[in-house]
């Protein structure tokens, strides 16, 4: 059989090459989600390709694919699923200004609800100041992982900007089931071994706003979200 060449290989979609970046970044050891290392090996791990990080242009896309992906979701069946909406490689920004765009970003599929009267996912907050928030896009509730570049945590420092988004309903069904408390300590001691500490952000469930945890900057507790909720449209 004829073998592929080294520049067929960098020749490679803007969706195949996410993945390979993806799947290599999630095997690697400095990566320490146990939940997430799981996912990829049950091809649980959907990816989108999105363009420009800053740009509005790919937010009804995004948007599309997500309410898609919401739509198939079976905490029951399959608690490890997870969709990753990755971006154009482009210049590192600081953490500051990859959580002002990730924050812009989801702003915009919220107004995108607003605009067809999707009511709020009713399993979570529309407050992100409560602990019991999550963001909601058609009706789904997500917590949402922010990768880039730039970030000062390895486990968040990914070669391009990435949101990742796992439903709140799959981690209620692992609580439930009794496996996320292991999959926690897993991840936790993961991240100890790798990074020598544990994310000082990651607060156990229902203790603060999981809002802060999005973006993975480190923040103060007067950090205050720049998400606004806003009431559905009448249709």
């Amino acid at each position: 059989a004829q073998r592929s060449s080294p520049l067929a290989h960098t020749l490679r979609t803007g969706k195949e090459a996410l993945q390979a970046d993806l799947a290599a970044f999630i095997r690697s050891e400095r990566f320490p989600c146990a939940a997430a290392k799981s996912a990829l090996s049950l091809d649980q791990v959907s990816v989108m390709e999105a363009g420009d990080f800053h740009s509005p242009v790919s937010d009804s896309k995004i948007h599309h694919v997500l309410s898609d992906f919401g739509r198939h979701l079976d905490p029951e069946r399959m608690p490890f699923k997870t969709l990753v909406c990755g971006f154009r490689r482009a210049a590192v920004m600081t953490e500051p200004a990859f959580e002002t765009a990730l924050w812009e970003r989801l702003q915009r599929l919220h107004e995108i609800d607003v605009a067809r009267g999707t009511p709020w996912a009713d399993q979570v907050s529309n407050d992100p100041e409560s602990p019991d928030f999550n963001i909601s896009i058609d009706g789904v509730a997500y917590f949402v992982i922010g990768l880039h570049p730039g970030a000062s945590r390895v486990a968040r420092r990914f070669c391009r900007p990435a949101l990742v988004f796992n439903s709140h309903d799959q981690f209620e069904k692992l609580r439930a089931d009794g496996r996320y408390r292991a999959l926690q300590k897993v991840t936790r001691q993961r991240d100890l071994d790798v990074n020598h500490s544990i994310n000082p952000m990651l607060a156990n469930h229902g203790h603060k706003s999981q809002a802060a945890q999005y973006s993975g900057r480190e923040v103060g507790e007067d950090w205050k979200c720049p998400f606004r909720f806003r009431t559905p449209e009448a249709k």
